[in-house]
């Protein structure tokens, strides 16, 4: 996976942006959470290699009120690890902990879009 690292709301706003003409993925990771590590290796294990979204990775250990900004402006409660599914400015889908599942989030795209 190519990930864009988010590190300001600036970035959010490119995300929304961007989300507008092809689906965004935001993964929030805590480097300190081996459920985290575990999720992250799934997605990068998984991830089909031909999926044109593009990937957004938050340390949120290093960028909390980051992660604050992203629960309040996509209406998702926080938690960590977290995948979010971003079309035309507004999540589709959510999904954390071990409940990440790959396949589903790059499968959005066809009914979501």
């Amino acid at each position: 996976m190519n990930w864009n690292t988010i590190q300001s709301e600036a970035d959010l706003d490119q995300i929304d942006k961007d989300s507008f003409s092809s689906p965004q993925l935001i993964f929030k990771h805590s480097t300190r959470c081996s459920i985290s590590s575990a999720a992250l290796d799934r997605m990068e294990r998984l991830w089909p290699k031909d999926q044109v979204f593009r990937t957004h990775f938050l340390d949120l250990l290093s960028y909390r009120p980051i992660s604050n900004a992203i629960s309040h402006r996509y209406q998702v409660e926080h938690e960590s690890p977290q995948a979010l599914l971003i079309i035309n400015g507004t999540c589709l889908l959510h999904q954390s902990h071990l409940q990440i599942k790959p396949l589903t989030l790059s499968e959005v795209k066809l009914s979501g879009s």
